[in-house]
């Protein structure tokens, strides 16, 4: 991962808690009701984004890749996948931040042109990644 590659996983998982969170209220509501299809439109283009960004190491299920407009999901299923998502997104910061002086730092590879480390990497204030024990 470099510096991009940040910016992309904090916008990507940013929006997906958004929506995560959105459809979750919908479905305490009424969970088995199906959504619509300019709600499922946004989903699947966020979602495809994921997938393009995902490696196949955090990708959470190898086959799925978008929900089917002609099947069209509920809105438990819809949590249930966006919440998958989001625990791969907290695995991919995990195996990629440290903990320095108290305060947690992706730890990627430089840009091009961008002062790294001994090992070309620099380090970027993050927070500390869900669910994971000191």
């Amino acid at each position: 991962m470099n510096r991009n590659d940040v910016d992309t996983f904090e916008k990507l998982s940013v929006q997906l808690l958004g929506v995560y969170e959105e459809i979750s209220l919908l479905s305490k509501k009424s969970p088995n009701d199906a959504l619509n299809k300019f709600k499922l439109k946004f989903i699947n283009k966020l979602l495809n984004q994921s997938n393009s960004f995902l490696t196949d190491k955090y990708k959470p299920f190898d086959d799925f890749e978008l929900f089917e407009e002609e099947d069209m999901p509920q809105n438990s299923d819809i949590v249930f996948i966006l919440s998958q998502y989001l625990q791969c997104f907290e695995k991919q910061r995990a195996d990629n931040v440290v903990m320095n002086l108290g305060q947690w730092y992706w730890y990627v590879k430089a840009n091009e042109g961008q002062k790294g480390d001994e090992r070309g990497k620099v380090k970027i204030r993050t927070t500390k990644p869900k669910k994971l024990k000191e």
